[in-house]
């Protein structure tokens, strides 16, 4: 008789790794706030964000209070980037003074205040590799769920559900934007591809994560945003540029990218065919639904067995090098032959680059083929056409947080009203001039520092989680380069917390006390770290229960 897996060791594993490191629990409850967050609207109302900021502020309190803090505990990277932040955060602040809408730069402020205590409470305490892969894990899998319920939910609309969400045959449900829900499921794509790419996770494990990183992508392609398609490869630039463990990543993207390129067609039909109204069709987002849903079930279970196969097998050292070297040939060549096909494709480069750069300044027009493959045409020049004319006028503080709308409407010439320059980039230019970009450069540059200094460490468990949380982090950074993603919490608030998990794997210096003035140790039941953990629970739990209404999907 086959012997029955005792999920007690696990559970053990798990309880020692939280004693170990404590500070995963305020984390955990951060991380249930921002799923909130991606029920509905993404987290861009103020009436969502702002108490989910007292929350976040409670959390941050509660864990200074049970575990304290000492600035000399901290590396020195994450140091500099809670310093430079901390000073963007003030400069917000001060912008209030030279805003025309004062009451729009208090409110920006107080959105980058958020972000600053997101990022202190997931980077001032030492995560373990073995809490900081829960904790991305646990955040992955509810991205995974929420996609589901949203792809069922759909599912079973009729014509007139259908329509509300799907406006322009875009899906735009729970976010409200469409751009909105893309990111925030390639938000969560990334760590799921890169954690299911690791050896050290249980098979079952990664080819849940396999096949949600599927499930989270054809979601994605249901709003048919091009700044995802954009961000996309950028994205595998640099995760096979920057990131450990290539071979690994590419033997999941492989699957994963077969069962998306093969359920991509009948996602994509939804908005590229819609009826004489403008409508999608009941029967199409039904194919699409289970196309996809079929791909991520079959992609988990070819990534688990394979993951097992791999456990249980034995490689001998010269066949491990033959087969890097294999690998490395197989991706050579198949960047060559991308490379090659995309030219063909593409035609003159030189005629392409001036049609996608006449699209760009052109604005929108109609379309009758794929929105992803329209070309470049919005607005988004006009805006950043404003954006820098204020930057010019206003080069050293800025015209004030969030005043960007009303300059557009005095210098615009489109018929839209944006408040944001739809660009993170062009925001902290205009909005805060060169001392706000030089602080925010150095206080996510030391950040990244931070998380590089993990990648090169030895601990297998902590690279794994710093490249994940860095990937996440990576793809908020390059598709909010050309979108207002800054202004959604349910995006900036994740992205933040990634960042911070990647810089609390960061390696710290030895404790300066003595191992016999020392508090008990934190692995002990009875120690200080039985105790904290005990206090976080019930601070966090009480915390929940206060935000539990800001939002939910439905």
């Amino acid at each position: 008789m086959a012997a029955t897996a005792d999920p007690a060791p696990a559970a053990r594993g798990t309880v020692k790794s939280l004693r170990e490191a404590p500070a995963a629990v305020p984390a955990f409850a951060a991380l249930a706030l921002f799923v909130v967050w991606a029920t509905d609207s993404a987290g861009y109302p103020v009436t969502h964000w702002a108490p989910g900021a007292l929350f976040i502020l409670v959390l941050l309190a509660i864990s200074v209070a049970v575990l304290g803090l000492r600035p000399s505990d901290i590396p020195a990277p994450v140091r500099l980037a809670l310093i430079c932040l901390a000073a963007y955060t003030a400069l917000s602040y001060l912008s209030i003074l030279w805003a025309s809408a004062q009451g729009d730069a208090w409110e920006g402020a107080n959105r980058t205040l958020l972000y600053l205590l997101v990022f202190a409470l997931f980077a001032c305490w030492r995560q373990s590799g073995r809490t900081a892969v829960l904790l991305l894990a646990v955040w992955t899998l509810a991205m995974v769920a929420v996609a589901a319920y949203v792809a069922l939910h759909v599912r079973g609309e009729g014509a007139a559900g259908l329509a509300s969400a799907f406006p322009g045959g875009r899906l735009d449900y729970p976010s409200g934007y469409p751009n909105a829900n893309a990111a925030q499921w390639l938000m969560a794509f990334w760590p799921a591809l890169l954690l299911a790419s690791s050896r050290s996770l249980p098979p079952v494990l990664r080819g849940v994560l396999a096949g949600g990183a599927v499930l989270l992508a054809d979601v994605a392609l249901l709003s048919q945003s091009r700044g995802s398609l954009y961000a996309t490869p950028v994205m595998l630039i640099l995760v096979f540029a920057l990131l450990p463990g290539r071979m690994r990543t590419l033997a999941v993207l492989i699957p994963v990218g077969v069962a998306i390129g093969a359920s991509a067609p009948s996602v994509l039909h939804v908005g590229d065919h819609l009826t004489a109204a403008g409508l999608v069709s009941s029967a199409s987002v039904r194919t699409a639904v289970d196309g996809a849903l079929l791909a991520a079930v079959l992609v988990a279970l070819a990534v688990a067995a394979g993951a097992t196969l791999e456990r249980r097998a034995t490689i001998g050292e010269p066949l491990r090098t033959g087969l890097h070297r294999g690998a490395r040939v197989a991706v050579a060549l198949a960047l060559v032959i991308a490379a090659v096909g995309g030219l063909v494709a593409i035609g003159n480069p030189e005629t392409r680059v001036r049609h996608a750069w006449d699209s760009f300044k052109g604005g929108y027009t109609s379309n009758t083929g794929s929105r992803l493959v329209s070309g470049l045409g919005s607005n988004r020049y006009d805006f950043y056409r404003v954006a820098l004319k204020e930057f010019a006028s206003h080069p050293l503080v800025g015209i004030g947080a969030d005043n960007f709308q009303q300059q557009y409407l005095a210098h615009g010439r489109s018929e839209e009203t944006p408040r944001y320059p739809h660009s993170v980039e062009l925001r902290t230019l205009t909005e805060t001039g060169l001392i706000g970009v030089l602080l925010a450069v150095a206080g996510l540059g030391a950040a990244l520092v931070a998380g590089a200094r993990v990648l090169r460490g030895s601990d297998e468990l902590a690279r794994v989680a710093a490249a994940a949380a860095l990937a996440g982090f990576g793809y908020w950074a390059v598709h909010g380069s050309f979108d207002w993603f800054w202004e959604f919490a349910g995006l900036g608030g994740p992205a933040f917390a990634l960042l911070g998990i990647a810089c609390s794997l960061c390696p710290r210096a030895a404790a300066s006390v003595p191992a016999a003035a020392a508090p008990a140790s934190v692995s002990q039941p009875g120690g200080h770290g039985g105790r904290a953990n005990r206090v976080l629970l019930a601070g966090a739990a009480a915390a929940v229960g206060g935000v539990g209404g800001v939002g939910g999907v439905g």
